[in-house]
């Protein structure tokens, strides 16, 4: 998994990823994370890895100054093109290096993101920067089995989904412990497929300008 690739791929799987990712069980664990979620009146909100902009779909953009991020350009397109009307800011860029500054953000919304990215610590460490103190990550997600490992058949089959873009395989405790300074777990509950997609909560205790990462 590199961006290259990535870029290759979900050019590919732009015209048809609202069919797979955006219906079904997909869509209702989608509307189940954000059904209780209000945004306050101007808040900032960042969605890193937008994709086509499911997650848009499912938040009331009133008042909200909301930016969306992906590095694949077909996908930024597709949600560009539902949200024409919109005030919404779309960018291309690589969530493993944003540009923005220090604490710019109320709340980050992560959806199958660390999955994707080839280093999911850098994007991990980098959306905790851009958070504002007392910000929230709110992160959808698959991650291997907590304190397992990974079933033979998974194990067996990991590295041919890695080459379609995303990863069976990683460890949200492992990102989580290796980049937790300044941060507390709000929330980690099952959402989708006996555990394997959570949906996790993370919040900023810290300034960065305590130099928390």
């Amino acid at each position: 998994m590199n961006n290259l690739w990535n870029k290759i791929i979900y050019k590919l799987g732009s015209p048809l990823y609202d069919t797979f990712f955006n219906s079904g069980s997909f869509l209702k664990a989608r509307q189940q994370i954000f059904k209780n979620m209000n945004f306050s009146s101007n808040q900032k909100i960042l969605f890193v890895g937008v994709g086509t902009g499911a997650d848009l779909e499912l938040v009331d953009h009133s008042n909200l100054d909301l930016t969306a991020i992906d590095y694949s350009p077909d996908m930024l397109e597709k949600a560009r093109g539902k949200f024409k009307d919109s005030t919404i800011t779309f960018i291309e860029m690589d969530a493993q290096n944003m540009v923005f500054e220090n604490e710019s953000f109320d709340y980050v919304v992560a959806s199958l993101i660390l999955s994707v990215v080839p280093d999911p610590d850098k994007c991990f460490v980098e959306m905790k920067r851009v958070l504002k103190e007392n910000g929230k990550i709110i992160i959808f997600d698959k991650f291997a089995p907590v304190n397992k490992k990974l079933s033979l058949f998974k194990s067996m089959i990991r590295p041919i989904i890695s080459a379609l873009g995303t990863d069976i395989g990683r460890s949200f405790e492992h990102i989580y412990l290796n980049n937790n300074q300044g941060v507390e777990l709000e929330e980690d509950i099952p959402i989708m497929w006996n555990g394997m997609y959570r949906k996790i909560i993370i919040v900023k205790t810290t300034s960065d300008n305590n130099k928390i990462s």
